[in-house]
């Protein structure tokens, strides 16, 4: 840290720090804040628009509020930086995101003032009432405080609790962070419900009279010129929010802490539900990012004089792009095709499909349970849906899964991204469980290409089926197999012999990217090697034939191991009454932080020497006692 540059940041350890400092001391701490968390994203990657947009909001709550004893809970975790720098880790923020290193997102374990550990969206009023009731209960006098997003707010799950709030007395805040973006633009009815009550007969009708009133006093009508803009912002939304019992209080401007702070300090005496609307920019204080805040909401580690460049040498493609170009090349060829996301259309690599296709696509905003309900209802009317959805994310959704697709047998495509480990974003939206949560519900299949090109043409495959079939494929880029021009599919729930050993002794099934890692260690191993290629439908006759001329089956899959591929593998072998050894690879019974990839893999022996380290060890035993 630069002395000269962050002078007054480097003197804050905790908030308490903050409470003796003067406005005009806390308007120049904000500015080296917004500063430092630039520098520090820049050199280690991170969400940065979010963050450059909640500094002041950030200070003002940690001065006004009596942290950690007064709760408060960030919704999703985006933009929390200037929250960790401010709560005793500044000195820590070169390890974001690191193996070994601070969080990108809220954890308990990390800090008493990260009160409740978030990373998916619009739990943070729930997770806040349930402190403030608690408090109540406990008979201890404490705030506690929500800070969401407009994007959190289109989920259901935020009005539930706001629903819930409302009929309660808990001394609970919650502070709509309103910049006008989530990850992705914001959609739904909300902002065009406010705009037509706005544009209605009865606020016109008012307006007018108002005016033919105060032209009489034309410096007054002046002033109500001026004031129309906020007065409707503070009417309309005060009247949804009060309908749900909370005592609305808002707009104001989030970076100005000459209205923050008194607004807070005023909000801190008042008791039962209360609501403060707060409108903020993303990337706020940082041009680049307040021109294109998508491209600066997690970007890479950059130089923020020069700001994101593209790379002189294109990357390798990666399977999100390998899916963006299968989409549009088979809604192309099929009418019936329609692409639904929730809010990931940037994420899911749907913008071109959003370009080429808008009356075929829908962003049904992060609501990932309305998402696929919403597409079985077009599955019963003919029309083909491909729901674009994070493995992490279609765990909010497992009962409209089971209930409205599997059990009536829905023909849809659920394109599964980040499956398996996601690296810097850690144990919250690691894709570890897909494989054993999708197979145990009847009907529904699951394909694990090994590569770019099998993705493609797996994805025909599963969109041929007359049953739901999820596709997994994990985040960036595969080995390079070049995907086929064609929309040429695969056979459905067969796998491959990939490679054969001489011995006959070790064979290796391999369910997914690991296949090549996988045939790495066999060449060390003599080991037989088969792309299974399907977690559900299993090739049973593939398997019970390797089965049958081995005496170690290996199962490796970049999941968890309890009711993976590997568990669906003994099942069949038992069922069959074919007696083998089976040893199961994939992710253990715990939850993996974050870190490079390549080195998580390597931590849970997911790599070609950990493969082949964990068969000798196995075969030691046997091998010293012949």
């Amino acid at each position: 840290m630069t002395t000269n540059t962050y002078s007054l940041l480097q003197t804050i350890d905790d908030p308490s720090d903050l409470r003796k400092l003067s406005r005009a001391e806390l308007k120049t701490l904000a500015q080296q804040l917004r500063a430092y968390v630039l520098d520090s994203v820049s050199k280690t990657g991170g969400h940065l628009s979010s963050n450059l947009g909640t500094v002041e909001l950030t200070v003002a709550l940690h001065t006004v509020f009596d942290t950690p004893h007064d709760r408060v809970v960030w919704d999703v975790g985006h933009q929390t930086y200037p929250h960790k720098i401010l709560t005793g880790r500044r000195e820590r923020m070169d390890t974001l995101r690191q193996f070994g290193g601070l969080s990108g997102f809220p954890q308990r374990a990390e800090s008493a003032y990260d009160t409740f550990g978030t990373a998916h969206s619009s739990t943070s009023i729930s997770a806040a009432l349930g402190m403030a009731l608690a408090a109540k209960q406990k008979g201890e006098d404490r705030r506690a405080i929500a800070v969401i997003g407009d994007g959190a707010m289109t989920a259901g799950m935020a009005f539930e609790a706001l629903n819930n709030a409302g009929v309660t007395d808990a001394n609970l805040l919650v502070i709509l962070n309103d910049n006008d973006m989530s990850i992705s633009p914001p959609v739904g009815a909300l902002n065009r419900y406010l705009a037509q009550l706005m544009s209605g007969q009865f606020y016109a009708k008012a307006r007018d009279m108002g005016k033919s009133v105060l032209r009489q006093v034309p410096p007054l009508l002046e002033l109500a010129k001026r004031l129309e803009q906020q007065a409707k912002g503070m009417v309309v939304p005060a009247t949804m929010f009060e309908n749900f019992g909370f005592n609305y209080i808002g707009p104001i401007d989030g970076h100005d802490l000459d209205s923050l702070i008194p607004t807070l300090e005023n909000i801190k005496s008042l008791k039962g539900p209360q609501f403060l609307h707060v409108v903020t920019k993303k990337g706020q204080g940082y041009k680049l990012a307040e021109a294109d805040p998508v491209a600066y909401h997690g970007p890479g580690k950059f130089d923020p004089r020069v700001g994101l460049v593209k790379p002189a040498t294109p990357p390798r493609q990666t399977f999100t792009q390998v899916f963006g170009q299968w989409l549009c090349d088979m809604a192309a060829r099929d009418q019936r095709l329609v692409g639904i996301t929730p809010a990931m259309r940037e994420g899911s690599g749907m913008v071109e499909f959003h370009k080429r296709f808008p009356g075929r696509y829908y962003d049904v905003g992060i609501a990932e349970q309305h998402a696929v309900t919403f597409a079985a209802g077009m599955a019963c009317e003919g029309i083909k849906p491909v729901v674009a959805i994070y493995s992490t994310f279609l765990q909010r959704a497992y009962d409209q899964l089971i209930h409205d697709v599997a059990l009536q047998k829905l023909p849809m495509v659920f394109a599964l991204d980040r499956a398996g480990l996601v690296g810097a974003d850690g144990a919250t939206h690691a894709g570890a469980y897909d494989i054993a949560f999708v197979r145990c519900i009847p009907n529904m299949s699951m394909a694990c290409p090994a590569d770019e090109r099998e993705c493609r043409q797996l994805l025909t495959t599963a969109y041929e089926q007359d049953h739901p079939v999820a596709v997994r494929y994990p985040r960036g880029a595969g080995v390079g197999v070049a995907p086929l021009e064609s929309l040429q599919g695969l056979p459905f729930g067969k796998g491959e012999v990939r490679r054969e050993s001489s011995s006959r002794q070790v064979a290796i099934l391999a369910f997914g990217t690991l296949l090549y890692p996988a045939l790495q260690a066999a060449e060390a191993l003599d080991a037989t090697v088969v792309n299974m290629r399907w977690a559900k439908p299993l090739d049973e006759a593939l398997l019970h034939q390797i089965a049958a001329s081995h005496t170690l089956i290996v199962t490796v899959e970049e999941g968890c191991i309890m009711g993976g591929a590997g568990s669906a593998v003994m099942e069949s072998l038992q069922a069959a009454g074919i007696t083998r050894q089976v040893l199961q690879l994939g992710l253990p019974d715990e939850f993996i932080e974050h870190g490079d990839p390549a080195r998580l893999l390597a931590l849970q022996g997911l790599d070609a020497a950990g493969i082949e380290a964990s068969v000798r060890a196995h075969l030691a035993p046997q091998r010293a006692a012949a």
